[in-house]
């Protein structure tokens, strides 16, 4: 068996041109689609699936601060506002910061496929 060559290794890890070009567009795709996926979800998806996912209220019965934070986006994203808030009060600031994000990352990821141009610098 022959010495092992870190450049070799790192050509081989390196070279995978193909596939970032399918996971940069499925990253695309995926972001076009999660606020349409999410319209057509019903408002109450989430409400009650009778499944503990917070470890605070798993381990300790007590609520953390983000429980109830998708039940309420998802109230929030379909309009019924007094419901978000009583599910967690924090939608109203999370739900904007979620739609800032989501127009940032489809702005970089519609920039790599030249269909949304940089803007240029003075």
């Amino acid at each position: 068996m022959g010495p092992f060559h870190f450049e070799t290794a790192f050509s081989i890890v390196l070279n995978v041109h193909p596939m970032k070009e399918v996971l940069k567009t499925a990253w695309v795709l995926l972001i076009l689609l999660a606020p349409f996926v999410l319209w057509l979800l019903p408002s109450d998806y989430f409400d009650d699936t009778g499944i503990i996912t917070c470890p605070s209220v798993l381990f300790f019965d007590v609520e953390c601060i983000g429980c109830g934070m998708t039940r309420g986006i998802m109230h929030f994203h379909h309009f019924e506002y007094t419901e978000a808030i009583y599910y967690n009060y924090g939608v109203v600031v999370m739900y904007p910061l979620l739609v800032f994000f989501w127009f940032y990352w489809l702005r970089i990821g519609l920039r790599y496929f030249k269909i949304y141009p940089k803007q240029k610098t003075a």
